[in-house]
Parts: C-alpha cells; sequence; structure tokens
C-alpha cells in the first residue's frame, strides 16, 4: 500500500467507542485569542459603518444601511445554498463577513483616497485622481484586503479547509461584508439618483464583489487540494491577479461605457455569472460525488446501511430524515441526526483528503476512529428515541 494511500476501512466491529477526552488541541489561551481577535475585528466592523455615516449622513446612512441588507442578504442566500453539504463553522463564517464589513473597508478607504488626493496633487487634476482610484487603487487595495481575510481563514483551517467550495464559501461571506458596507455609501450618496443606483447595484450586480474575491477563494481551494505543501504560494497570486483583473475591467466599463454599459453588461457580465452559476451547480455535484464514493467504502465494511448512503447523497431525504427524527423521537433525535449527518459527511472529506494524500495518515487514523464512533453513537440515540416515543 502506498504511503499517501489510507487504510481500508475498519469493519465495524474493529473499533470500539473509547472513553470521551476533550480536545488537547484547544488551550484557554487560544480560546482567549479567539475571543480578542473576534473583539477586533467586531470593533472594525463597526467604525468602517460608523466612518460612512459619518460622511453620508446619519438620515441617508439609514436609508442606505436598510437598502444595503437587501443584497447582502441575496448574497448570504447564495452562499448558504453553495454550502449546504458541509456547512463552515458560523463562527468562521461570522468572521469572514465582519472582515470584509470591516478592516477590508477600512484599509480600502484610507488607500484610495490616498491615492486620490496624491494623483490629483501631482497631475493639478481631481478627476485624474478619482480615475486613479477607480481603476487602479480599488481594484489592487481591496481585492487585497479581502482576500486577507480569506487567507486568514485559510491559514486557521488549513486542516480543514477541504477544497475549492470551501474557498468560494469564505471569499463569499468576506465579499458580502465588504459590498454592504460599500453599499451604505453609494446609496446614501446617492441623493436623487438612489433608486437607479439601488436597482444597478442592490438587484442587478449584488454579486459582483463575490465574483472578484471568489477568484482568491478558489486559488486557495485549489492549494488546499494540492499534494505541495506549498501550492498557495503561486497559486494565491494567480487568483489574486485575476481578481484584481476583473475588478478594474469592472470599474473601466462603468466608467467608459457610457450609455452602452448596459449592453456591455448583458453581452459579458450577464454570461459570466450564468458561468459561476453552473460552476457552483458542477461543484455541488462533484461534493455529492464524494460522498457517495468514500462513504460507500465505509458501507462495505459494514458501518452504513445502503439507505442511509441514499439518504446522505440527497439534500432533500436529509431533510426529510431531520423531520422523520423529530417526530418520532422528539428534538433530540432531531439533533441527533444533524449530528449523524454532519459527522458522516465529514467522516468523507476526510478520507478524500487522506487518499489523495493531503493529510497526514495518522491524524486521519485517530480523526476516523473518532468520527466512526461518533456517526454510531448518534445512530443508536436516534433509533433509541423512536422507539420509545
Amino acid at each position: 500500500m502506498s504511503s499517501h494511500e489510507p487504510a481500508p476501512p475498519a469493519t465495524a466491529v474493529d473499533v470500539v467507542p473509547a472513553q470521551w477526552v476533550p480536545d488537547r488541541r484547544r488551550t484557554p489561551a487560544r480560546d482567549v485569542l479567539a475571543i480578542v481577535a473576534a473583539a477586533l475585528i467586531a470593533v472594525a466592523a463597526l467604525g468602517a459603518v460608523a466612518l460612512v455615516l459619518v460622511q453620508v449622513g446619519v438620515g441617508a446612512g439609514v436609508v442606505g444601511t436598510l437598502l444595503a441588507v437587501v443584497p447582502l442578504t441575496a448574497v448570504l442566500l447564495g452562499v448558504r445554498w453553495l454550502d449546504r453539504w458541509e456547512p463552515e463553522p458560523r463562527g468562521a463564517l461570522l468572521f469572514g463577513l465582519l472582515w470584509g464589513a470591516g478592516v477590508a473597508v477600512l484599509v480600502s478607504l484610507v488607500a484610495n483616497e490616498l491615492t486620490m488626493l496624491a494623483v490629483a496633487q501631482v497631475t493639478g487634476d481631481l478627476d485624474a485622481g478619482v480615475l486613479a482610484a477607480m481603476l487602479v487603487s480599488a481594484p489592487v487595495v481591496e481585492e487585497l484586503a479581502k482576500a486577507a481575510g480569506v487567507l486568514a481563514l485559510f491559514l486557521a483551517r488549513r486542516r480543514y479547509f477541504d477544497g475549492v467550495v470551501d474557498g468560494i464559501v469564505y471569499a463569499g461571506v468576506v465579499a458580502a461584508g465588504f459590498a454592504f458596507t460599500e453599499n451604505i455609501l453609494y446609496f446614501g450618496q446617492a441623493g436623487p439618483t438612489l433608486a437607479e443606483t439601488f436597482v444597478l447595484r442592490g438587484l442587478a450586480t449584488p454579486f459582483a464583489h463575490l465574483l472578484f474575491t471568489a477568484c482568491t477563494g478558489a486559488a486557495l481551494g485549489l492549494a488546499a487540494r494540492s499534494r505541495h505543501r506549498h501550492a498557495a504560494w503561486w497559486l494565491l497570486p494567480l487568483g489574486l491577479l485575476i481578481a484584481m483583473a476583473g475588478h478594474a475591467a469592472w470599474n473601466a466599463t462603468s466608467v467608459f461605457a457610457g450609455d452602452a454599459y448596459l449592453a456591455v453588461f448583458a453581452v459579458v457580465q450577464v454570461p459570466l455569472f450564468a458561468g459561476v452559476v453552473g460552476l457552483a451547480f458542477w461543484l455541488r455535484r462533484q461534493e455529492c460525488a464524494v460522498i457517495r464514493h468514500r462513504l460507500s467504502e465505509y458501507a462495505g465494511a459494514g458501518w452504513f446501511a445502503p439507505h442511509e448512503i441514499d439518504m446522505l447523497t440527497s439534500l432533500r431525504r436529509r431533510t426529510t430524515a431531520v423531520g422523520w427524527a423529530t417526530r418520532a423521537g422528539g428534538k433530540d433525535a432531531g439533533a441527533a441526526m444533524r449530528r449523524f449527518q454532519r459527522d458522516a459527511t465529514t467522516l468523507a472529506f476526510r478520507r478524500q483528503l487522506a487518499a489523495t494524500g493531503r493529510t497526514d495518515l495518522r491524524q486521519h487514523a485517530v480523526s476516523e476512529r473518532d468520527l466512526l464512533v461518533a456517526v454510531t453513537a448518534d445512530r443508536h440515540l436516534v433509533l433509541a428515541a423512536a422507539a420509545g416515543r
């Protein structure tokens, strides 16, 4: 057997549930650091929103905030749809959202303003400064600032960053946070053109920032799937370059297209968005195929029944199973069914990582044992609760 191939799944009688022990990797010091980091990111988000409100005025800012919730909701629903098979931790998603809304916005506001002033001073032309900020500073600085948040999540969750879907999901929440604060500024400054601005930014192009930053997230996702430990060193710059180029082209279109903007939007940007949506559907099918393939290996060793594999590879059947467990055994049984589904999915993806040489096999063996014990315990809890009703 190759050193990069995991051992065949143990048979159902080979793993004896061990007494639960705390995760030794989590320490009070790490918990404190996580809380402090989260607090700082939250303060940055509040600071960014407050700065925008100062610029546009409280009244216009409140209206802009309410309107900005619309595209924010649309993007987050899209991210949630993509993240159905193996949902990322809510804490990590909240970190990404606040990073985009706070740190990335603050960095971008300062850098873009300095660029505009510097170019205007050198050229004596304020319009030249505005143009430089839109076509050079904004694409470069904003994508770097957003990418920093995605990279932080990639490094913090390196072991659980499974691939392209994870990268796009994290990029999506960072971009959603950034666009939310930016939209408050645009809506607040729109004045008599508020309706037109809202239709354009809030309804027609709510996923613009997501499309740019998704290039960075996808690059990190590919790095996570690579057998080379340092693949991120060249994939991340490539993803950033594509994101910056797309962002610059988007801004250039709004500046130079004039009355032809809608035509360019329909001919170029709509098909591009449709292609990304198609990619998202394909990625979801790929995740489903991985779950079925890897769990079928465990089914062959007696860990899962065929009907469980069918349930675990269908989002509709998963929802039906949770509803059945809740009706049959109450809320505890429903929660156990959700844990069963989550742990089984994690088991499949962890085995995929091991099978493709992207994790330490000794760590995988320990993780595999714990997850097999967990899915067995959750299954017993559901069945016992259902039998006792």
